[in-house]
């Protein structure tokens, strides 16, 4: 048994005794990180066939405008409508002048202005879709 252990450690001795090994490289396959500049064109074509993404296309229309105009009128004096009014509100309320307690009809709403006890209350109503909001600002 001794005499076998001893011939496979002379041959095992002498069979690892030239080995070689070299040195592990890496070389990076992208061009911005030090890859060869010729990976770039297969690198996109890569890229795109994994982009799932659609742009947007534009609908190309005869006129200028992507909506109506007069429609953005009408939206922009209402909205020009309302600011005034909620302005006129917080100078009642912190200052003189003010509004008059009463319903305004401005295009596509109703508001009714109440004085109550607890403050002025505000309620809006959308005569489109018939909903309703109510804001009460309290004296101070």
């Amino acid at each position: 048994m001794k005499l076998i252990y001893k011939t496979l450690f002379l041959v095992l001795f002498f069979v690892t005794g030239k080995t070689y090994a070299q040195d592990f490289v890496y070389t990076p396959k992208n061009p911005a990180f030090g890859g060869s500049p010729y990976n770039y064109s297969w690198l996109l074509s890569s890229a795109q066939a994994q982009n799932n993404t659609k742009e947007a296309t534009t609908t190309s229309s005869t006129s200028s405008y992507s909506t109506d105009p007069l429609k953005n009128f009408t939206q922009s004096l209402n909205q020009q409508i309302l600011s005034q009014l909620s302005r006129q509100i917080v100078s009642k309320q912190f200052g003189e002048g003010g509004l008059t307690a009463g319903t305004y009809v401005l295009g596509d709403y109703q508001i009714q202005i109440a004085d109550q006890t607890n403050g002025l209350n505000i309620t809006i109503i959308d005569n489109k879709t018939g909903s309703q909001t109510s804001v009460v600002v309290p004296y101070f």
